[in-house]
């Protein structure tokens, strides 16, 4: 027999069908009422168990695919929590080694050892992104030089170009040890193969290292041809996220927003003005900027309670430790007077050529004033009236 949408069934199922229905309506007492029962079960019971004899291959799939899409670490962790299964499942290290930067992007007002234990699992499920934050977390937040320095170094080995990059800055600072422990060529070499990945600030420092003979052989040419590399593709990364987030807030295209350029960003060219400069930091650089907000340097209370006098030598030392001055940096000193400062007025430091390029051009050109020379001058001038008169050009 064939019903409406063409389905065929035999006529002895269909009597069946019929006698037990006309034994259930019949019957009376318990008896009829656990055999309905078990007829509604047995109709619903396979769609409740369709989900439990899915393989367990497919389920760590999907949430592979949840934990590479995550824009939050929000996302997987809500996947997680939805059943029991998905919370065994997601422990699992083929989810935990695809989980993006997005998911893994913990704050610092969030920071607890379950997010300590979430991220360290990923690192050793062979997480690059992972092994990065995990590593600068610990490196510079909660004074675990070793281990996060090996992670950094497991996460370069693997092609992390930001990892290869702050491997640099550490070699070039002698981060985390004394000032002979520097290492300039070591440095140059992980820039240069940080600036081979892609790596825009790894670019611009190699540039003006190679300008400033600084663990390379100087050659002004090579490095101001990597400094207009490195503006070209800051401008190609800004004029693009100018365009797509437009895009996203009119619905039309961004044929305008090319041609609008503000001051540079680097040394040479022109840069596209960004939308947003906070959005641009990495995830580990935001949690350095967040953790050291509301928690001082180590050492800076201490040797601030211990400083002796106004003015006198040890008055730098009653500073304490430092933080790099680009907003988007992070970076603490490790011990005292580790980063460079501005030659001129000796209130901004760096931990980088390329953070200092960066917050000249943005920043601290307009703010840079040589108030120390001007206040000696005007002492000595004061002091010494013939030779400020001397000095003075002749009408």
């Amino acid at each position: 027999m064939r019903t409406r949408r063409g389905a065929c069934y035999s006529p002895a199922s269909c009597q069946d069908g019929r006698r037990k229905r006309r034994r259930i309506a019949g019957g009376g007492g318990e008896g009829s009422a656990a055999a309905a029962a078990a007829v509604a079960g047995g109709a619903e019971g396979p769609a409740n168990d369709m989900f439990e004899e899915l393989p367990d291959d497919l389920v760590v799939s999907i949430l592979a695919d949840v934990a590479a899409s995550a824009r939050s670490p929000g996302d997987l962790a809500g996947a997680m929590l939805t059943c029991k299964r998905f919370r065994e499942l997601g422990q699992s290290k083929v989810v935990l080694a695809r989980a993006s930067p997005r998911c893994l992007a913990v704050r610092a007002k969030a920071w607890s050892d379950a997010a300590h234990r979430f991220l360290q699992r990923c690192a050793d499920a062979g997480n690059l992104d992972a092994c990065y934050l995990l590593g600068m977390i610990r490196f510079y937040c909660l004074g675990s030089r070793g281990s996060g320095a090996a992670l950094m170094a497991a996460a370069a080995v693997g092609g992390h170009r930001e990892a290869l990059y702050s491997l640099a800055v550490i070699q070039f600072n002698g981060s985390g040890g004394s000032k002979d422990d520097r290492d300039l060529r070591a440095g140059a070499a992980l820039c240069a193969r940080a600036a081979s990945l892609g790596h825009v600030d790894a670019l611009r420092e190699l540039g003006h290292c190679l300008q400033d003979g600084y663990g390379v052989r100087r050659s002004v040419l090579d490095g101001r041809r990597l400094l207009i590399q490195a503006n070209a593709r800051e401008l190609a990364a800004a004029v693009a996220a100018s365009a797509s987030l437009l895009r996203a807030a009119t619905g039309k295209p961004a044929a305008a927003a090319s041609r609008r350029h503000s001051c540079l960003l680097s040394d040479f060219g022109c840069h596209a003005a960004a939308p947003k400069a906070g959005g641009e930091a990495h995830a580990a650089n935001r949690f350095l900027v967040d953790w050291f907000a509301s928690r001082p340097l180590a050492g800076s209370t201490a040797a601030a309670a211990a400083a002796p006098t106004p003015g006198s030598a040890a008055e730098d030392e009653a500073a304490g430790l430092r933080l790099c001055s680009h907003a988007l940096c992070g970076r603490p000193e490790t011990r005292r007077h580790e980063f460079r400062r501005c030659s001129v007025c000796g209130v901004v430091n760096y931990c980088s050529r390329a953070c200092q390029a960066l917050h000249w051009k943005t920043a601290h050109k307009a703010e840079c004033t040589p108030m120390d020379r001007w206040l000696d001058n005007a002492a000595a001038g004061a002091a010494n009236p013939n030779a400020a008169a001397m000095a003075a050009p002749a009408p």
